[in-house]
């Protein structure tokens, strides 16, 4: 999965050498953390959250095919 989000994610950026994703596993479920250099938020985030949401799209239908528990996207500076 992190693979699948910072290949959606590095070529929008700025700066891709500084997008990395850590992931958090709960009990219920997986925390992906998309970590960006600040000057890319906008290009991240998008008119009105559209861009961020179209990639928690991807990644949730991504993992609901390969049968993964529920998992979430957080995008932070």
């Amino acid at each position: 999965m992190d693979d699948l989000i910072l290949s959606i994610v590095k070529p929008i950026v700025g700066h891709p050498d500084e997008v990395r994703v850590e992931r958090d596993e709960q009990e219920s479920g997986t925390l992906y953390r998309l970590i960006i250099h600040p000057d890319d938020a906008g290009m991240v985030i998008g008119k009105k959250g559209r861009t961020a949401k179209a990639i928690r799209t991807v990644v949730y239908a991504a993992a609901g095919v390969h049968g993964h528990k529920k998992i979430r996207l957080e995008i932070a500076e």
